[in-house]
């Protein structure tokens, strides 16, 4: 796995935003926080611009993005925020300089494409954490972490069990996101290779009837077996229909994964909530699940 440089102060990164639209004003506390840790802040051109929903039309998006990938002085390239929309894009971005030039691609939700197109079809790690929308909201671990991840500090996290978790060791390559856009790329050119890797899922804001469909959908196309373990992050805001499913999101993920023997991990700080610690994306990992569970990379 392609490691990229580690930042240092002095170096320059770009935030662009190849999703929803945003304005500078919402991400000046990020700007002002990269800048104070010694960081020369680049804007990119989807930044203050609108096209419906979307931060520019796809072209100009595209090429905002594509801009920051060829741009030899910048160093890590930050996702302002997610929503929808990198998918329009993905097919028609050259990532081909990353190989001679690596840098590091940061965000979650939506920029899932992008890590699933790094880790398993690149071979390059990549860092899903928190993006400059949610710094109002972040604890001071969250952006703690995500500092760390970019300068090369290493990562642990405790946090306690949960009780639905299944109890083990796991450790090996971490790979996933939200559980949507997994979901959305089976069986399409963006391959997700899970054997024996550690899976990690979160999701925002889905009916539970769909996070069953697409627990199946996962199982059916074989990315639950052969797992060294899986982690579940914030399963945020669900919602339920007037019939009740039954069970909660975190119910429903223990079922499908129940026939497997692998460790399971429920509560993981990341996902779509305030303290959304950094993950260092097609890295080695280790997870102990116990009374107290710890994390390391």
């Amino acid at each position: 796995m392609i490691r990229p440089p580690y930042l240092q102060k002095g170096d320059t990164i770009g935030i662009t935003c190849p999703a929803r639209k945003i304005t500078g004003a919402e991400i000046q506390l990020a700007i002002d926080t990269f800048e104070s840790w010694g960081l020369k802040v680049v804007l990119g051109d989807t930044i203050d611009k609108a096209h419906h929903q979307y931060s520019g039309t796809d072209k100009e998006r595209r090429a905002d993005l594509q801009r920051m990938l060829n741009d030899p002085n910048i160093k890590a390239i930050i996702a302002a925020r997610g929503g929808y929309g990198t998918v329009r894009i993905m097919d028609d971005l050259d990532f081909r300089t990353l190989l001679d030039a690596p840098k590091w691609i940061v965000g979650f939700s939506d920029l899932t494409f992008l890590h699933a197109q790094l880790n398993c079809n690149i071979g390059m790690e990549s860092i899903h954490a928190t993006m400059p929308i949610a710094f109002q909201k972040n604890s001071e671990e969250a952006i703690q972490s995500l500092k760390d991840a970019l300068f090369g500090h290493p990562l642990r996290y405790e946090f306690p069990s949960h009780l639905l978790n299944r109890n083990g060791e796991m450790q090996g390559e971490i790979i996933g996101g939200n559980l949507s856009i997994l979901y959305s790329i089976l069986g399409t050119k963006t391959i997700l290779q899970t054997s024996n890797s550690i899976l990690f899922l979160e999701d925002l804001d889905e009916y539970l009837y769909h996070v069953d469909r697409m627990m199946i959908a996962m199982k059916r196309a074989g990315k639950l077996k052969n797992l060294k373990g899986i982690i579940i992050g914030g399963m945020t805001e669900m919602k339920d229909n007037e019939i009740t499913f039954g069970m909660n999101a975190l119910e429903i993920v223990r079922e499908h994964v129940e026939e497997y023997d692998y460790p399971v991990c429920f509560g993981f700080p990341a996902g779509h909530i305030s303290d959304n610690r950094a993950i260092i994306m097609g890295r080695h990992a280790k997870l102990s699940v116990s009374d107290m569970c710890v994390y390391e990379q």
